[in-house]
C-alpha cells in the first residue's frame, strides 16, 4: 500500500488521480461560495432599496454605483466567512451530481 501511495506521489499532477479529486473539491467549492454570493448580493440589494439618500452611501450621482460595490463586497465576505450556509448545501449537491455521471 505504502508504494502505491508513494508512486501516486511521483505522477505529475495532471495524471495523478489524487490531485484532480482535490483539484474538483475546490473548484466545486469555489462555485458554490460564488452562487452564495450571488445570492447574498441578491438578497442585500433588495434590503437597501427603500433606504434615503445619505448616510453610508453619501449623496451625489456615484451614491448608487458605490451602493452597489458595497453591498457585492458585503456579499462576498459573508459568503467567504461561512456564509448562511448554503455554499455547503450547494457543494454537497454538486459533487453528488459529479459523482453521479461518472
Amino acid at each position: 500500500m505504502e508504494l502505491f501511495s508513494t508512486a501516486l506521489n511521483q505522477l505529475p499532477p495532471q495524471t495523478n488521480p489524487q490531485n484532480n479529486v482535490t483539484s474538483d473539491k475546490t473548484e466545486v467549492r469555489q462555485a458554490a461560495e460564488e452562487f452564495e454570493a450571488v445570492f447574498l448580493n441578491t438578497m442585500l440589494q433588495n434590503m437597501f432599496t427603500g433606504l434615503g439618500e445619505g448616510g453610508t452611501w453619501g449623496k451625489g450621482h456615484g451614491a448608487d454605483a458605490w451602493q452597489s460595490l458595497l453591498i457585492d463586497e458585503y456579499a462576498r465576505t459573508i459568503a467567504e466567512s461561512g456564509g448562511i450556509g448554503l455554499a455547503d448545501s450547494v457543494e454537497r449537491e454538486l459533487i453528488a451530481l459529479q459523482e453521479g455521471s461518472r
